[in-house]
């Protein structure tokens, strides 16, 4: 099992976000996290990260305990992150961003050449500021820097989001390249439900900072079910 987390509480000064939480990413499947604005989706995320540090609860990463660890630790232990809004350091080129996810996992393999394959404009635009890039540029350059690592997971907050509808299609086909060329773990928060339909083998939706509900198979597929979970 690549993730576990248990009984998981967490919040922002003394406030109660997550209550809990328990759920599970299997080595190599794609997941996603469903749910309104404000329910708790990135504050679980960040609870996984490192982030934020639980109340409560335990988060295990392939095997190992890693609650109340540090992001650091998180990283040089598998896991690459690719933050709401992108978050790329702007004054930074392109190939210096890259350059600052090859402290991703323990090993010294890096997967530059297959950043460049998946997102052939970060390698033609290398010594280009990314402030200076589109949302949709960014957003890849913000996966790309978590690739290049070789994470075993790859933890996403909202692929879509201020990125245009071509761009997002082309991003959900090469995440789930990446999960089916490289067997990367890949957790995702989305509230787009093309994405969530086209992506995710499997979901959990989130209410209230609890799980309500898990839907497996043939439940991603029924649209009705989704909307349940994400429309105000």
């Amino acid at each position: 099992m690549s993730l576990e987390v248990s009984s998981l509480d967490a919040g922002y000064d003394g406030t109660p976000i997550l209550r809990d939480v328990d759920l599970t990413v299997e080595d190599g499947e794609i997941v996603g996290i469903v749910g309104r604005n404000g329910v708790g989706k990135t504050t679980l995320l960040k609870a996984i990260m490192g982030l934020l540090a639980p109340e409560s609860g335990t988060i295990r990463f392939n095997g190992t305990d890693v609650t109340g660890e540090p992001a650091d630790v998180h990283a040089r232990g598998g896991i690459g992150y690719v933050p709401q809004g992108r978050d790329v350091f702007s004054g930074l080129t392109v190939e210096q961003n890259l350059a600052l996810g090859e402290g991703i996992g323990e090993g010294d393999e890096t997967r530059y050449e297959q950043v460049y394959d998946y997102f052939p404009i970060l390698e033609e635009r290398a010594d280009q500021d990314a402030g200076t890039m589109s949302g949709g540029q960014q957003q890849m350059l913000a996966i790309g820097r978590a690739l290049v690592g070789d994470p075993d997971l790859l933890v996403v907050d909202e692929p879509s989001e201020g990125v245009q509808p071509s761009i997002v299609q082309s991003i959900t086909a090469d995440l789930e390249r990446i999960n089916e060329t490289f067997g990367t773990t890949i957790l995702f928060v989305e509230q787009n439900l093309s994405v969530i339909q086209g992506l995710s083998e499997r979901c959990y939706a989130i209410d209230h900072g609890t799980i309500v509900d898990e839907i497996n198979g043939e439940g991603v597929a029924d649209r009705q079910r989704l909307e349940e979970y994400l429309v105000v």
